[in-house]
């Protein structure tokens, strides 16, 4: 059985709006007791520690960027209000980018976020 990694996206719509989807991406290489994707690009990587209470204002991603969270639980909040968690060992590609030509407006671009419980957060940051 080849099931392929769901590859969790946080992008900026055509309406300028961040929204989530899912999309898969194939397992086909490696073996079958460890299927491996095709090589993904990757040019940096940055760790970053957010201390309990931590909460950022509305803001897009500079730079389309994998996030996998290490410690703690992260929680993403779009303009519609609804929030999406990501504990330890989970993911998500954040592309949520600001379209361009535009200027940021906080109450239609981006996407925002915080630390939740009572651990810090500690995020994997790696730019494609």
């Amino acid at each position: 059985m080849n099931t392929p990694f769901t590859q969790v996206v946080l992008y900026t719509d055509t309406d300028g709006r961040a929204r989530f989807r899912e999309t898969p991406i194939a397992l086909n290489e490696g073996s079958p007791a460890a299927r491996l994707s095709a090589l993904l690009p990757a040019t940096a990587c940055q760790l970053r520690q957010s201390p309990v209470g931590f909460r950022s204002e509305f803001h897009c991603t500079g730079a389309a960027q994998w996030l996998f969270v290490l410690q703690g639980c992260m929680e993403i909040g779009l303009q519609d209000g609804s929030w999406r968690a990501f504990g330890p060992g989970q993911h998500f590609y954040s592309a949520d980018t600001l379209p361009e030509g535009a200027t940021f407006d906080p109450a239609l671009h981006g996407h925002r976020s915080r630390q939740v419980g009572d651990e810090p957060l500690v995020t994997l940051f790696v730019r494609g």
